[in-house]
This record gives C-alpha cells, sequence and structure tokens, in this order.
C-alpha cells in the first residue's frame, strides 16, 4: 500500500539550491515524486513554484520525509488548520508536538495564515489569541495550546539575496585562504547596513579577543557606536580586567609576550578587585577599572551578558550562574538583532546561534576553522566564517569602520 502526499513550496528554489535539496530527501528515504507543476520565476525578484506528489510504501517513512521537507519550505497542500493540542502538566508537551526550525514560520489558524513570533529552533508553537509564539519547553504552562504534527503548517527557509549585498565571501565557504582584507571590508558594509536599518550589531566574544591584542579593536567599535549588546562568559570578563588591571592575560604581558613573575595569581587578583568594588559598574565608576572591553561597555552604555560555567574562577560578580537565567538574558538582547559577530568563542556562539532565527546574519571568526564548522553544522546555516586571528580582524575592522 503506498502513502501519498501532496506538498507545495515558493521562493528562489533553484539559485539557492532549494529544489536539489527537496528531490535528494525523496530519493534518501526511499520515496518516489512526480512534479505536477513548476514555474519558474521571470525576473531576479521573482520567486518559482513547484508542486510535487510524494509516495512512500509506509506511513512512518512519510511522517519523517515530511519532517525533512516542512524544514525546506514545503508544505502539504490543502491540509487546513494547524492540529492544536492543550498542555496537561507544565513543561510537558505533547508527545507529537511539532518542533521549530529556525526558519520564518507560519501556521494555519482559523482559516488565516499568521506568522510565528519569537522564531528559533528547537522550540514550541503557541496559539492564543490569535497569535502564534515560539516557546521552549521548560517555558510551557497547562492549558497552553500547542501545535502538533506537521499540517498547517509553512516553513520559509532564507533564500540566497540577489539585489543587496548579503554574504558574497560566503560563496565558498570556510577557508583559510580566503583574503582577510576582502572579509573585513564586506563585514564593514554588513555593520553598517544593519545600523542603517535600525537593526543591533552584537559581539559574542571570547578571551580569545584579550589573549590575541583584540581588546583596542572591540573598544573602539563599541566607543564608536557599532556594538549594540555584548554577550559572553565569565572568562572574557575576568582577562579583560585582568589586562586592565595589570597588563595581563593569564599572567602573560601583552606588551613582550613573556611571563609575569606570579603572574599566574593576577586573574584572581582581578576577580577580587571588582569583588572590593562590588560590580563591574562600580568598578568604572569608582576610577579602580580605568580601560578596556567592559570598561567601554559601562561607559557607552552597551549592556553585556556575562554566562557562567562550571569551570568558572570566582566568578566575577556580573557573572549569571543560572543557566537559564543566562539563556534568558542572552535572548533579551538578541532581540532586534540584525547582524552578530562571534569572535572566538565556540561555545557561545553555537549557543548564541541556537537563538537566533536564520534572518539573522552571523560572522564567525576564528583561527581555527573547524569552530565556524561546528556552528553551522549545529544548525545556524547563516553562519558565515572567517579563519583568521581574531585580533587582526578586529584591528582591521575597527580601522574600517571608525576611518569612515
Amino acid at each position: 500500500m503506498a502513502f501519498q502526499e501532496v506538498v507545495e513550496a515558493q521562493g528562489h528554489l533553484i539559485d539557492s539550491h532549494i529544489m536539489e535539496q527537496i528531490f535528494d530527501q525523496v530519493v534518501e528515504y526511499g520515496g518516489r515524486f512526480e512534479v505536477e507543476e513548476f514555474r519558474v520565476g521571470k525576473t531576479n525578484s521573482d520567486g518559482s513554484y513547484l508542486r510535487l506528489k510524494v509516495e512512500t510504501n509506509e506511513r512512518g517513512v512519510m511522517e519523517r520525509l515530511l519532517q525533512q521537507l516542512l524544514g525546506l519550505g514545503c508544505s502539504p497542500v490543502d491540509t487546513g488548520d494547524a492540529q492544536l493540542r492543550t498542555v496537561e502538566r507544565d513543561r510537558c508537551a505533547p508527545e507529537d508536538f511539532y518542533s521549530t526550525t529556525n526558519h520564518r514560520t507560519l501556521v494555519r489558524h482559523q482559516q488565516q495564515w499568521i506568522e510565528v513570533e519569537n522564531q528559533r529552533m528547537d522550540g514550541l508553537i503557541v496559539v492564543a489569541d490569535g497569535r502564534a509564539t515560539c516557546r521552549r519547553l521548560r517555558d510551557l504552562c497547562v492549558g497552553d495550546q500547542v501545535v502538533i504534527g506537521m499540517h498547517g503548517i509553512r516553513v520559509v527557509p532564507e533564500s540566497k539575496e540577489r539585489d543587496r549585498l548579503a554574504f558574497a565571501f560566503m560563496s565558498n565557504g570556510i577557508s583559510s585562504e580566503r583574503q582577510v582584507e576582502t572579509a573585513v571590508r564586506q563585514t564593514a558594509t554588513l555593520i553598517e547596513q544593519t545600523v542603517e536599518q535600525g537593526l543591533k550589531v552584537l559581539a559574542v566574544a571570547g578571551p580569545v579577543v584579550v589573549h590575541t591584542g583584540g581588546v583596542h579593536g572591540l573598544t573602539q567599535l563599541i566607543r564608536n557606536g557599532f556594538i549594540h549588546a555584548l554577550l559572553s562568559g565569565n572568562a572574557l570578563g575576568v582577562h579583560d580586567v585582568e589586562a586592565a588591571l595589570f597588563g595581563t592575560s593569564l599572567g602573560v604581558r601583552l606588551a613582550d609576550g613573556r611571563q609575569e613573575e606570579h603572574g599566574h595569581r593576577n586573574h584572581m587578583r582581578a576577580i577580587n578587585a571588582i569583588y572590593h568594588c562590588g560590580s563591574i559598574a562600580r568598578a568604572v565608576e569608582s576610577g579602580r577599572l580605568r580601560s578596556g572591553v567592559l570598561y567601554e561597555c559601562v561607559k557607552k552604555g552597551v549592556p553585556f551578558v556575562l554566562a557562567g560555567s562550571l569551570r568558572d574562577d570566582g566568578p566575577l560578580p556580573d557573572t549569571i550562574t543560572d543557566m537559564n537565567a543566562a539563556q534568558d538574558a542572552y535572548a533579551e538582547q538578541l532581540k532586534g538583532a540584525g547582524l552578530v559577530l562571534c569572535l572566538g568563542s565556540m561555545l557561545h556562539s553555537i549557543a548564541t546561534g541556537n537563538m537566533l532565527p536564520s534572518w539573522v546574519k552571523i560572522v564567525c571568526v576564528d583561527i581555527n576553522p573547524a569552530v565556524a564548522t561546528k556552528v553551522s553544522d549545529r544548525g545556524t546555516g547563516q553562519a558565515v566564517g572567517v579563519v583568521t586571528d581574531v585580533g587582526l580582524f578586529l584591528d582591521l575592522l575597527s580601522r574600517a569602520l571608525v576611518k569612515k
């Protein structure tokens, strides 16, 4: 017995290579397809339309295939409204709940397509008062109406952008042979476009920013209004303060790269100094902290979030050690983001990417190409990798923007 579904997709299916991915998925699942209708966009701004009949020999295979096709923008035709089921226990979803992607999503409710708000991957869709919202599993409450199954859902993957600068340097993937200056110019233009559109530019930074001498470049970007929030961990805060107070990073002098005598104590002395002041902001106000990334954030009024981890020393009094609270703080700052610069932090870059919708651009800078690859492989397909020294990249980027 054969199981059939008719799906449709529209958009830039050809030049974004979505159509071939759709066909590949059907074949990979051992299914068969028949193109019932295909219309090619006549201009560079027109999308194409595909209507496809899909057939499998098993119902379970069809369900798994539809899940994959849905993520590629294929929606079952004439499905009616999305199915809803009531949550009976806090943090417990129905077994067949729909798990979201980071792509723009719509659900059909009361014969109307409504766009899902707060889009992110690995969430659920809750419908209430005519609105659909992405909700994390831990935030579900008794009585919530959750979308189940795969019908009445439409996913819109990001398409290749033709008429404005996107990631021209994205076309060749992640490469250590790409000219750094070219990536810097492209990133500078993206930052300018983002600011002009009234969207936020965020930096996700690891302690390597301090180790590689990138503090000056990052502080210049903050001081000149190109960074609107900083997301990081306790390590960046500690080493940034250590560098500002003692001129070392992990006990190594930044001036000449030599080990400071008894320098291994400096990071603990830095933490202690901030505790004496009460917080980073109070350390700035008192004059104890007079330079560095966090100093510039306080002076410029740029919010920063330091998320804790199991291995943290101290941690700093500003570090959020409750992981749920840290996630909430990250998510709050990511609202209104148009571009995120990930600078030498695999852990925080992957975490941030998982919170973002696919239309928010990410530039991931790291000397290790595996970092950018992992960020992309964990579902953040819009991430562009720039394989270079983070300090060098920040210096060139700040020069390019501040000079303008």
